[in-house]
């Protein structure tokens, strides 16, 4: 197998995020198949209080998908939003509520330090080749009191398309390790070691969980939504594996599991850090930790 292809920037510009066709099915997949149905981009800008004049960096932004609950939160604020795939970018332009836009990498962030108070750099750091960097680049442009907002999944996210991709594995005849099997997308950044990368750049880290699970009456959503992922799936499949051999054992095994239990449960669990310096839920703790080292 070859590299890990989701911090390839050829493969995220040019194919993965190129338009917006494939994230768009993903997306109506967490809607129409997710259980419990949460507004996934208001749970997230929820983890954080807002006052409503807040200077907004939106990174990896893609289509916007956050630009319509972020509106209402800064009626006085300021939207910034770049994205590293001008598909996206142009895209994102045509969003009613689209601030300011640009083309941007996060390794190299065009703003002076301080400019912002909220960073939303969501389900977008794993993509990241030098992620210390890109972190580091976040912190540099973030006000003393400001703090990023960053989604991302969990280690233990979909672990049932796992086990069927490694079984897919055994069926089609590979002979792989477990360090062989294919990464998640989110493998350069989950909710796990993704507190420890932020905890190396802020000084305090929150976490928040969201777990839920898909419910899929029939094999084709499922399989439809694995397809979404190919551009990233296709480079870790075994030299003698062919994607249209994977897919084909995979509908095969998904429907035999719907026929037996009459759905297909794929539980998640994706969730947000929060990492600031002096802001957000770390504010009162530092004011307290302050008054009790001056009563010392």
């Amino acid at each position: 197998m070859t590299r890990f292809p989701g911090t390839d920037r050829n493969i995220l510009t040019q194919q993965v995020y190129a338009t917006e066709e494939t994230l768009s099915v993903r997306q109506r997949t967490h809607e129409m198949y997710s259980v419990p149905k949460v507004n996934f981009a208001e749970w997230v800008l929820d983890r954080i209080h807002w006052h409503g004049d807040e200077r907004v960096l939106d990174i990896g932004a893609g289509p916007g998908t956050y630009f319509g609950a972020l509106a209402p939160r800064i009626p006085r604020g300021q939207l910034v939003a770049g994205d590293l795939s001008l598909g996206m970018v142009r895209k994102a332009a045509k969003h009613p509520q689209a601030g300011h836009l640009l083309n941007a990498d996060v390794q190299r962030l065009p703003f002076p330090a301080g400019s912002f108070d909220v960073v939303l750099a969501n389900h977008m750091l794993y993509h990241v080749p030098d992620l210390d960097q890109g972190i580091e680049e976040i912190q540099r442009v973030l006000r003393p009191a400001g703090c990023l907002i960053a989604a991302t999944n969990s280690q233990y996210n979909l672990p049932e398309f796992e086990q069927l991709i490694r079984r897919a594995y055994h069926l089609l005849g590979a002979v792989t390790t477990d360090s062989e099997v294919m990464r998640p997308t989110a493998y350069h950044f989950q909710l796990e070691d993704g507190a420890a990368a932020l905890a190396r750049h802020f000084y305090a880290v929150a976490r928040y969980d969201l777990p839920g699970a898909f419910i899929f009456p029939s094999a084709q959503p499922a399989i439809d939504y694995i397809n979404s992922t190919r551009p990233l799936r296709e480079p870790q499949l075994p030299v003698n594996i062919s994607w249209d051999d994977f897919i084909t054992v995979m509908h095969e095994q998904i429907q035999r599991l719907i026929n037996h239990f009459g759905e297909l449960v794929v539980n998640k669990l994706s969730g947000v850090l929060i990492g600031t310096n002096a802001g957000a839920f770390a504010k009162d703790f530092i004011s307290l930790q302050n008054s009790q080292e001056q009563l010392w």
